[in-house]
C-alpha cells in the first residue's frame, strides 16, 4: 500500500480573494505570528520567568541612575553651601584702579567694598554700587568690579575731576568737571585749581566748566582765576589770571578752542601782558594797556 504525502494547498493571490477570504487569511497570519512570539528560535516555549532577569536588570539600572542623580545633586548642594560658609566666598584683597585725586580708602569707603564683604553682594551689582558710591562721594562716576582669582576684587573707577573752586562770599566750594557744585565749603582753596568768581548764573558757570574740562592739563594748571567780566560788546566775556603772570580775555562759547593758541602766543611775549582771544588772537604788554 503506497502512502502519498499530501501536498500543501496552494494559496490564491490576494487579488483573487473575496473580502471575507482576505480577512480570514490576515487573521490566520496574526495567530501564527502570536504563537511564534512565545517560542524561541530552538522551538522551546518562552516562559514569563525567562524574562524576569532582564526586567530586574533594567529596574536595577534605573534605580542606580536615579540614586546617582540624587547623590550628585546632594554633593553639589553641599559644595555650594560649604563655599558660601567658607572664607573663599568673601573678599580677601581689594585693588582700586582709575583714580587720580581720590585714594583707595575713599573709594572702598564709598563703594562699601572691603575685605570680608561677600563676593556675591558685589559681582553683577555695578549699577547699584555706582549709585551708593556717588551718594557718599560725588567725585566717583561709574564703578565696575571684576573678580580675579577666587576672592580678589578689582574696582575700576571713572573719577570725575575737580574743575576748581567757586567763590561765594568769603568761602569756597569745589566744582567738578561735570558741573556739579559740591556741598562742603572751605576757607581757602587748595591745589592748583582755578577760582571761579562773579558767576551769578548756574547755567553760565556750567558752560564755563564744560569749556575748561576740554583743555589740556598743562593749560589747566596755568590758570589761577576765571572771572566773569561781561561788557557791552560781549555778554560772555571772561577775564583769566594766569600763573605765569599773563592775563587773558576770552569768550565762554569759544574758550576751549581759542585757548589752544595761548602757549604759542605766550612764548613770543618778551614780558607778561594781556592776551585777547575774544575775536582774534593778539597780545600786548601791561605797559601798553596802561598808556
Amino acid at each position: 500500500m503506497a502512502f502519498f504525502k499530501r501536498q500543501p494547498k496552494q494559496q490564491k493571490p490576494l487579488d483573487q480573494l473575496t473580502p471575507w477570504e482576505r480577512y480570514q487569511r490576515k487573521a490566520a497570519e496574526n495567530r501564527q505570528a502570536e504563537q511564534q512570539r512565545h517560542f524561541s528560535w530552538t522551538g522551546k516555549r518562552v516562559r514569563i520567568g525567562d524574562k524576569l532577569p532582564k526586567l530586574k536588570h533594567q529596574r536595577q539600572r534605573l534605580v542606580t541612575k536615579r540614586a546617582a542623580i540624587l547623590i550628585s545633586g546632594f554633593l553639589v548642594g553641599m559644595a555650594i553651601a560649604g563655599y558660601f560658609i567658607s572664607p573663599l566666598s568673601h573678599v580677601q584683597t581689594v585693588q582700586v584702579t582709575g583714580i587720580e585725586k581720590l585714594t583707595s580708602k575713599q573709594v572702598q569707603r564709598a563703594t562699601k567694598i572691603n575685605p570680608g564683604t561677600s563676593i556675591w553682594a558685589i559681582i553683577g551689582h555695578d549699577h547699584q554700587t555706582s549709585q551708593v558710591a556717588r551718594q557718599t562721594n560725588q567725585q566717583i562716576g561709574k564703578v565696575t568690579t571684576k573678580l580675579t582669582g577666587l576672592n580678589h576684587v578689582t574696582i575700576k573707577v571713572s573719577e570725575i575731576r575737580i574743575a576748581g573752586y567757586l567763590s561765594i562770599g568769603d568761602r569756597y566750594r569745589q566744582v567738578l568737571e561735570n558741573g556739579r557744585i559740591m556741598t562742603p565749603t572751605y576757607a581757602q582753596p587748595s591745589g592748583t585749581y582755578p577760582i571761579y568768581a562773579n558767576f551769578k548764573s548756574g547755567t553760565r558757570l556750567q558752560h564755563m566748566i564744560a569749556q575748561y574740562a576740554k583743555l589740556p592739563d598743562a593749560v589747566k594748571h596755568n590758570i589761577s582765576e576765571i572771572k566773569y567780566a561781561p561788557n557791552k560788546a560781549n555778554a560772555e566775556r571772561v577775564h583769566l589770571y594766569m600763573n605765569d603772570g599773563n592775563e587773558v580775555y576770552a569768550t565762554i562759547d569759544t574758550f576751549a578752542s581759542k585757548m589752544s593758541y595761548y602757549a604759542g602766543i605766550a612764548t613770543k611775549m618778551k614780558q607778561p601782558g594781556i592776551i585777547n582771544l575774544e575775536v582774534g588772537a593778539y597780545s600786548y604788554s601791561f605797559k601798553k594797556s596802561h598808556n
